[in-house]
């Protein structure tokens, strides 16, 4: 499969509105669960999402209801949007190209920020979200381990720069795959996305010092340079983690004792 990957509001369905106007089959659709109704303004050409974003594994393949089984090679020119979490997870079998789509931490967090602010649900407890900054992060990182680890191939671009010059990257990344309609693949790109308000400002997480901050855009713009990553800075990234990894587990410690508490709650309701 084309996997297009990213963390979420990265550019990932701008890809997958690429990859259709290219003309490749893709897996997800454009609104699903009725999704056009809740968030069209955030993305009003779609999000082209499935049960696949969570990784192409045993729980997803074959599908769980209908015991449909995709097939690695039916699907090598198939295109589909699959989280970093999930491409960590998805069989190398079926990784035959992955596009990975990159935004500059300020722009993830402030785009999270509006979306979260869009679903907003009385009855959820913000406190259990992961903070946008520390989500890139982990994503980010996550996604850089995979890709030294298992050596599938990949391309790893800045959503700028696609913004910037959409037919080079675009060019670029149809040839790397093989297929594609090059004209009507450009022309899903806007050249001038719509207007959004101002974000409010980032607050940051205790823990997460400007250390961190400055690695985050040395990272960020070594990406979006097209620039290999030399082992020195891989090692400073490693240090990285490891600085920020007590934050992340602190967050997993969290959503276990809500996930608890609410098993708790539930059952002495139920009970006689």
């Amino acid at each position: 499969m084309i996997i297009v990957t990213g963390s979420k509001r990265s550019g990932t369905s701008l890809w997958m509105q690429i990859l259709a106007a290219a003309g490749l089959p893709v897996i997800g659709e454009r609104f699903p669960r009725g999704w056009g109704e809740l968030l069209a303004a955030h993305n009003p050409d779609g999000y082209y999402e499935s049960e696949l974003a969570a990784g192409i594994y045993h729980r997803t393949n074959p599908h769980p209801l209908t015991g449909a089984y995709l097939f690695p090679e039916q699907t090598r020119a198939h295109a589909v949007k699959v989280f970093v979490p999930g491409l960590i997870r998805s069989d190398v079998a079926f990784l035959d190209r992955v596009i990975a789509t990159v935004r500059a931490w300020p722009e993830h967090a402030a785009s999270v920020q509006r979306l979260r602010a869009a679903l907003s649900d009385p009855t959820h407890d913000a406190a259990l979200d992961l903070h946008p900054v520390l989500e890139w992060w982990t994503d980010i990182f996550a996604l850089l381990r995979d890709l030294a680890t298992r050596r599938y191939p990949a391309h790893v671009q800045s959503y700028q720069a696609l913004l910037d010059d959409p037919e080079r990257v675009i060019t670029e990344v149809l040839g790397w795959i093989g297929c594609g309609e090059r004209t009507t693949a450009i022309a899903a790109v806007h050249r001038a996305p719509p207007e959004r308000p101002a974000a409010p400002p980032i607050d940051l997480p205790d823990g997460l010092d400007p250390a961190h901050l400055a690695a985050f855009d040395a990272l960020y713009e070594q990406i979006h340079r097209g620039r290999p990553l030399s082992p020195t800075f891989v090692a400073h990234l490693n240090t990285i983690d490891a600085d920020l990894r007590p934050l992340l587990l602190a967050h997993n410690a969290r959503l276990r004792r809500s996930a608890l508490d609410r098993l708790h709650t539930s059952a002495d309701e139920t009970a006689p």
